[in-house]
């Protein structure tokens, strides 16, 4: 697939995904052909991620959807250099619900979340931008694709994404080291 219109393409999967979900399609390993999932690889994105957004379409819009896969695309074409991750965590790998970090519960979790959906590493039982990530992201009002960016320019720095947060200021463009 050419990088040029990877956007032009990503939007029909996503509407194939969301029609079919609408139709009754549960099984996201069957969402897509074969061609279709090798055009998901290039960017670093997977059936399940398009499944996820489609469940979740009265809440998480498809420019939510498309900002948050291009952060992953960016990782996966920047840092991984266009090499997919072999590992997939367990859930048993992120922190609890009720985990908190300086009395801000989910942080640790959202922060767990972030940097294994930016390393393409999520178990297909967790979604990044969940009801619970959604609540987190309105309470301090952040964008779900930001939270993304800011956690992989610092690297997922716990006490760097802290001091992000309490601050209440918002990057406009942040720094992505490779």
């Amino acid at each position: 697939m050419k990088s040029y219109d990877w956007t032009n393409w990503l939007k029909p999967l996503y509407q194939k995904a969301l029609q079919k979900y609408r139709a009754g399609h549960r099984d996201p390993l069957t969402l897509f052909d074969a061609q279709e999932i090798e055009a998901l690889a290039s960017i670093g994105a997977t059936p399940m991620e398009l499944f996820d957004y489609a469940e979740d379409a009265d809440s998480v819009s498809w420019e939510t959807a498309l900002l948050i896969i291009a952060v992953r695309r960016d990782y996966f074409l920047a840092a991984q250099h266009g090499v997919a991750s072999t590992r997939r965590l367990s859930m048993a790998d992120f922190a609890p619900k009720d985990a908190e970090i300086d009395g801000i519960a989910w942080l640790p979790r959202l922060i767990g979340k972030a940097q294994a959906r930016l390393h393409g590493e999520l178990p297909n039982d967790l979604m990044y931008c969940c009801g619970g990530d959604r609540r987190f992201f309105t309470e301090y009002d952040l964008h779900p694709a930001d939270f993304l960016r800011m956690v992989w320019a610092v690297k997922g720095e716990e006490q760097r994404v802290l001091a992000y947060i309490r601050s209440g200021e918002r990057w406009t463009t942040p720094s992505h080291p490779a």
